[in-house]
């Protein structure tokens, strides 16, 4: 026993002795992994800390940056993320609630605040502060989440005093806001029968036991609210409404009544119209404007108010920037619903979404005058319009219109004076002050140059307060601002004489214009005279009679002296041409002895050829120098055939030539073979099928094989016709005839596209001489307020570095480089953001900023009227007739001076799209036609002719 004890305790020892050992390895591998771990958990805070630190510089940033511009809406966004990233719950309430002040949250983050604020809510008695919360989501636009989590979220205080009516009230406001939605209106109404599925379940009797009068009571009236609600979704046209009447077959002891079957089968008709919109609206990508503006007309023709209401409502949360939508939105609720909350609900959240809108902040005036809203709200509603930023100047103008007209309307004019009265007058000195200083200073104009504010504030005093001493102290103020030369401002002053005035200011008037007026000095002196005649004495006559005289007689001798002018003009103009001839001869002797193609020349680009409608400048066309027609130009590429050339036939195009010949032997046997080859005229017929190619470049060799490849992915390519001279040069534009009409629609998609270092112009083919109003002109020419135009570009700047730049402040959509014709870049670009906002955010940060150390100018694209070079007529010529040139107009004069020899012909002879007609029209005789009165243009002319 004492041995077996003994090795019993050796093998302890041992044991012991080993698990020492081990443990001192462990404890030694312990202390290797705790060192590594100790040291990755240290890298992992100092990274942590760096971004942490990157993080509070980027909100430090962020809240400067709004500090600036309070309506940068992309910052407010990036703030609150990085605030709810960090943690900064403080922070995040303060930054959530500033941006829900300035704009309408959307769905998501008003979610994620009502989620973090239901987290951090411990008390029951802060539910009323979510409540609140909850009020302020479900008025920005229509939601069913939001409704959703709202219902769902009053239920957690059913324990309360009066906690289930509350819950139920809240269900039915649900219900009527967005009961009616097909695809998720169905949740609202489930949720709400489990709720009082749940109710039902609390009220039952326990089972076994007896239940009272009062409690058979209670269970039939839950029952009777079930049985209504599912009577009530099921007469609504909803997705998978057979389930809901599956499940209210199965769930009702009793049967279906025959009125809620007829319901359910007119609702399922109903339904089945609106699925094609609702499908696509699924299919359909974002923002879906067009599938929902088709959805509101269908719903507009059946007439029920709720549902286009809806319909209107699910098109504005997901285009919430469209001030057209919500123009029509509130426009329908004014003038069919009629209904003060609602109406004014609507148009608030039409201006928080697109303040830069003038017509809807004056709609929303129109509609609080319209029900009755306090004075003090209006005029603070006002003072936010004119703080909205516009980015025109004659905005502010209409918007202190619609406030000026809706303080006029406050006026009792039959009272000599009141408070109202003076509140008009002041309100209109503010206008023209604000006008002067604030508008003039950011836009370098008033934006009212004719000064509309200052006239009806005339006609006010004289009309509606008997004051014309003030009425004229205004005019004599609107004179002094550069309008005393019009005659429409003289007339309009003396015609407010003539109502509300007398003779003698009347008349004071029209001497004043007479002397003044530069436009129509005629009509004026007429007026003056028909006064005199009328009312006058006969030494206020010869007064009249000697004054319009003495005048016209000036005016007279000034327009002989400006036609003198311009008939020595013509002539200098004539003598440069006749010296210009000869030396264009040898210029054209000297290239047909080198036969030299000359390159580099610099010409006009004619029409609208340029990018987004503005003016093109002189640009590089590296095409061989061509003599220009006399006639204008047009606007299409076409009209670069000034010459009278035509297709040639199948062997003109690429002529062999014979090896043995030298070259000046060559090129006169390809004259030769040019001259004899037949023509081919275009056929019109063929319009459909055909599409012009210009800008090509001369030097281009076998062009027919070229495009037809180029063209081959459009459709089947029947022909391809290149333009050639009568020496067999090409001319860099051509045909390409297509087998069907599609074929041709898809090759204008080439337009612009880069071919041998040169843009290319695919255009319609269209006979000018039947459509002589057609333009091929894609880009807009007016006023985009979603579209930026930039300008001082480094010409080596990229399309891809420029969206770099654009991107950081919207979604941008498209951006287009301009280039001359010769493709090379001219340091303008316009670029189109997704919606006005963030082309007005991309203005505030990006006008100024220097790229490749040039420093760039941004503006909202607004291009200008485009100028042709005419030279203004003297004053009172614009009344007569006038000859018709082309865009160039017919020189530095518009008298017909220039020996005939040099004059165009009147009737431009008639011309097929690619080549002369057959038969040139031949000028016809004036037809005998009665004498017309003579102008004094006309008299001008006459004298100068003798």
């Amino acid at each position: 026993m004492a041995a077996v004890g003994g090795a019993a305790e050796e093998e302890m020892r041992e044991a012991r002795a080993s698990e020492d050992e081990g443990e001192k390895e462990g404890d030694g591998e312990d202390e290797e992994e705790e060192g590594e771990s100790e040291s990755e958990e240290s890298s992992v805070e100092g990274e942590d800390e760096d971004a942490e630190k990157e993080n509070e510089a980027e909100i430090q940033r962020l809240e400067e940056q709004l500090s600036i511009n309070v309506f940068d809406y992309n910052c407010h966004l990036d703030l609150i993320k990085l605030l709810h990233q960090e943690g900064e719950l403080v922070k995040l309430r303060r930054a959530r609630q500033k941006m829900s002040e300035l704009f309408p949250l959307t769905e998501e983050i008003w979610l994620d605040w009502l989620k973090d604020e239901i987290r951090m809510a411990s008390e029951n008695s802060e539910r009323d502060k979510i409540y609140d919360l909850f009020e302020r989501a479900v008025k920005d636009y229509i939601c069913p989440e939001i409704w959703l989590e709202y219902a769902q979220y009053s239920i957690g205080g059913i324990g309360q005093e009066g906690g289930i009516d509350k819950v139920r009230s809240i269900f039915e406001r649900a219900l009527t806001a967005v009961g009616l939605h097909m695809t998720k209106g169905a949740a609202i109404w489930e949720a709400y029968r489990e709720f009082e599925n749940a109710i039902l379940e609390t009220v039952q009797p326990a089972a076994g036991s007896v239940p009272s009068a009062e409690q058979q009571q209670t269970v039939s009236a839950q029952l009777g609210r079930i049985h209504v609600l599912f009577r009530r979704q099921l007469g609504i046209p909803l997705l998978d409404m057979e389930a809901t009447y599956a499940e209210y077959e199965e769930w009702s002891d009793e049967p279906v009544p025959e009125a809620v079957i007829r319901n359910y089968k007119k609702a399922l008709q109903q339904m089945a119209k609106c699925k094609p919109y609702e499908e696509a609206l699924l299919v359909a990508e974002t923002p879906k404007l067009a599938e929902y503006q088709a959805y509101i007309e269908f719903e507009t023709k059946a007439g029920d108010p709720a549902r286009i209401q809806l319909t209107y409502e699910r098109a504005l949360a997901e285009n919430c920037l469209v001030p057209d939508l919500w123009a029509r939105y509130t426009q329908y609720l004014d003038r069919q619903l009629k209904v003060k909350e609602l109406v004014l609900s609507a148009h608030e959240r039409a201006v928080r979404n697109c303040p830069w809108t003038v017509k809807l902040w004056n709609q929303y005036l129109l509609a609080m005058e319209r029900h009755h809203v306090e004075h003090e709200l209006i005029s603070e509603n006002f003072e936010k319009a004119l703080n909205a930023g516009f980015i025109q100047a004659t905005d502010y103008v209409e918007i202190w219109q619609a406030y000026l007209d809706y303080l006029r309307r406050r006026v009792d004019f039959t009272q000599d004076s009141s408070k109202e009265l003076e509140e008009l007058r002041s309100a209109f000195g503010h206008a023209i002050e604000y006008l002067k200083q604030e508008v003039e200073e950011r836009f370098s104009e008033s934006g009212d140059p004719s000064c509309t504010v200052m006239q009806t504030w005339a006609r006010i005093e004289a009309r509606l307060c008997n004051n014309m001493q003030k009425a004229r102290e205004l005019w004599d103020s609107i004179m002094t601002k550069g309008n005393a030369k019009y005659a429409n401002m003289w007339l309009e002053y003396y015609n407010l004489e003539r109502a509300h005035g007398d003779t003698q200011h009347c008349r004071k008037a029209l001497h004043r214009a007479v002397q003044c007026t530069n436009d129509y000095p005629e009509h004026v002196c007429e007026v003056l005279l028909m006064l005199e005649r009328i009312e006058g004495t006969l030494e206020d006559w010869d007064a009249a009679v000697q004054k319009t005289e003495n005048r016209l007689a000036r005016v007279n001798e000034q327009r002989v002296k400006v036609a003198e002018k311009e008939a020595v003009l013509a002539k200098q103009e004539a003598q440069r041409a006749e010296q210009q001839k000869p030396s264009r001869a040898e210029k054209k002797r000297a290239a047909k002895k080198s036969r030299k193609l000359k390159t580099g020349e610099k010409r006009k680009a004619d029409g609208d050829d340029g990018e987004w409608g503005r003016e093109e400048e002189e640009e590089e066309a590296e095409q061989p120098s061509k003599r220009h027609k006399a006639g204008g130009g047009d606007t299409l590429a076409e009209e670069e055939v000034e010459d009278m050339e035509m297709e040639t036939g199948l062997f003109g195009k690429n002529m062999p030539t014979n090896a043995g010949l030298r070259p000046k032997e060559d090129a006169m046997v390809a004259a030769s073979k040019w001259k004899d080859t037949p023509k081919t005229f275009h056929d019109s017929e063929k319009d459909n099928v055909t599409v012009f190619v210009s800008n090509l470049s001369y030097s281009m060799s076998e062009p027919e094989v070229k495009l037809k490849d180029l063209f081959a992915d459009c459709g089947d390519v029947v022909e391809v016709r290149p333009i050639f001279t009568n020496k067999g040069i090409f001319r860099g534009y051509c045909y390409v005839e297509f087998k069907e009409e599609k074929s041709a629609l898809k090759a204008l998609s080439l337009d612009r596209k880069n071919v041998e270092g040169r843009p290319m112009f695919v255009s319609p083919c269209v006979d000018k001489n039947k459509n002589p109003e057609f333009k091929v002109f894609k880009y807009s020419t007016v006023l985009e307020k979603h579209k930026l135009f930039i300008s001082g570009l480094p010409f080596s700047c990229t399309k891809e570095e420029l969206e770099e730049v654009c991107k950081a402040h919207g979604s941008v959509k498209e951006i287009r480089l301009v280039t001359t014709r010769a493709g090379k870049p001219k340091g303008l670009a316009y670029v189109e953001f997704e919606n006005e906002m963030q082309a007005s955010q991309a203005v505030l940060k990006m006008d100024g900023l220097t790229i490749k150390d040039q420093v760039i100018k941004v503006a909202i694209s607004n291009p200008p009227a485009r100028r042709f070079p005419e030279k203004s007529e003297p004053a009172g010529r614009a009344m007569g007739p006038r000859q018709i040139y082309g865009a160039r107009g017919k020189g530095r004069t518009q008298l017909s001076m220039v020996p005939r020899a040099l004059q165009r012909q009147s009737t431009p002879m008639a011309k097929a799209e690619n080549g002369m007609a057959q038969n040139p029209a031949v000028p016809s005789l004036p037809l005998a036609e009665e004498p017309k009165k003579m102008s004094n243009a006309d008299f001008a002319r006459l004298l100068l002719n003798k």
